[in-house]
């Protein structure tokens, strides 16, 4: 990969897109927290996020407490995610959950292809873009998650993942994206402690945002966020959210605590005044 894009000023980059573009952070709780506990939780964050306008803020609790935590932060402006979904509408699927069951508890956001979902559940590039396609179809916005192991990076595999699976996850999507984001999630990153360097991570999402202009147009790649995931602290999200490439975080374990969680989502607040207007993404109507 080459060298990036200088990173230079307060702001970054001066990108006139990246001013464009809304931070988002998006809080992954994956499989914790008991009901009670997820609304004391998302209580807790609301007292310092529920008004914040220059960043999105996103909730993802598991699927026990979407109602719950839904609920608390209704007339807020944090919104709430799912962690995975069914691509059918409907069915004998035992044990799973469609876009139509998410869109009744009003989510607006649903992760896909996770690298824990890849791994534990040998999901595949075909099955996350049957799912991409699903969230589209059914309004919601898709954070789809990319991402290289240890031994693929070390092997100089990282743009040839990166590049199949958002290949193979966006294949016959070709009017658009719907909004729909991408986390670039380094799984060497994820619960280790180790994090990407803010460069490491630029370096890759500029590859991302490279890809999707051969892919999709300019306009299209511009107007895109992509996310870094991978082990994001208080002490290291402002330097990674500053890269002229890096449009927020999907936080794992520092989500689970409000404190932590709330640092991350200000270091993500632009230090200039951005172009993005209000209510960028498709509204899900409550």
């Amino acid at each position: 990969m080459g060298e990036g894009r200088e990173v230079s000023g307060e702001y970054g980059v001066d990108d006139p897109m990246k001013r464009h573009r809304k931070n988002i952070v998006v809080g992954n709780w994956k499989m914790n927290k008991s009901t009670a506990d997820a609304e004391d939780l998302a209580s807790d964050l609301c007292r310092d996020l529920a008004e914040l306008r220059d960043v999105d803020v996103v909730l993802c609790p598991p699927f026990t407490s979407l109602q719950a935590v839904g609920k608390v932060i209704e007339n807020t402006l944090v919104r709430l995610g799912a962690q995975n979904m069914h691509e059918e509408n409907g069915g004998a699927f035992t044990g799973e959950i469609s876009a139509a069951m998410l869109r009744d508890l009003y989510c607006h956001y649903v992760i896909l292809g996770h690298s824990e979902r890849r791994q534990y559940c040998n999901e595949t590039d075909c099955d996350v873009n049957a799912k991409v396609k699903a969230a589209l179809a059914a309004t919601l916005i898709p954070i789809m998650c990319v991402g290289e192991t240890s031994e693929e990076r070390k092997e100089g595999k990282t743009e040839e993942i990166i590049k199949r699976q958002i290949e193979g996850g966006l294949d016959g999507i070709n009017d658009g994206l719907g909004g729909l984001i991408i986390a670039y999630e380094p799984v060497w990153a994820i619960g280790t402690g180790d994090t990407a360097t803010p460069e490491q991570a630029q370096e890759v999402h500029e590859f991302i945002r490279t890809l999707l202009q051969t892919l999709l147009g300019n306009d299209v790649a511009g107007a895109t966020r992509i996310q870094y995931g991978g082990s994001v602290k208080p002490d290291n999200a402002e330097a990674l959210m500053v890269q002229p490439d890096i449009d927020g975080g999907l936080i794992g374990g520092a989500s689970l605590e409000a404190r932590a969680f709330v640092e991350i989502v200000k270091s993500a607040i632009p230090k200039k005044i951005p172009d993005y207007k209000e209510d960028d993404a498709p509204p899900v109507p409550r």
